[in-house]
């Protein structure tokens, strides 16, 4: 499936850091943005871009939820602002929370907890210019994973 394959492509970008749990961490992420990206967040995203690129929707619908400072830190060249659990579980449509957490196989808050973990790290990664590139979210992994 195309969200475990991105999945992968963000745990090896974050898989940097030599933390042994990013990898899981990395699929969870891949399984939410391949849960947005499948039509999880409905018409919620307005920008046209969001099924060519979910990482931009991902970060409008975070900016539109209250979470516009730290969505800017982390495309930002500063210092990361973290983010709670509880906040990516008020962002996001609940069931896209749920589906990203059956496919990595963890209950919804364990989703949210590794999500809040990783999303800053992950977006700060692939926006290296301080804005989010275009083109196919997998195609940005790949080009920073190199």
């Amino acid at each position: 499936m195309a969200g475990n394959d991105l999945g992968s492509l963000l745990g090896s970008l974050l898989g940097g850091g030599g933390q042994g749990g990013s990898g899981g961490a990395g699929n969870i992420l891949g399984a939410l943005i391949g849960a947005l990206a499948g039509g999880g967040a409905g018409g919620q995203a307005a920008g046209g871009n969001s099924a060519n690129n979910p990482l931009g929707g991902l970060l409008d619908m975070l900016t539109k939820s209250g979470l516009a400072d730290q969505t800017q830190s982390w495309i930002g060249t500063g210092e990361n602002k973290p983010v709670s659990a509880d906040q990516i579980k008020d962002a996001l449509p609940d069931g896209a929370l749920q589906k990203a957490a059956e496919q990595a196989g963890v209950s919804p808050e364990q989703a949210a907890d590794e999500i809040a973990q990783v999303l800053p790290q992950a977006v700060d990664k692939l926006t290296p210019q301080g804005q989010v590139p275009s083109g196919s979210l997998e195609d940005i992994i790949k080009a920073q994973a190199l």
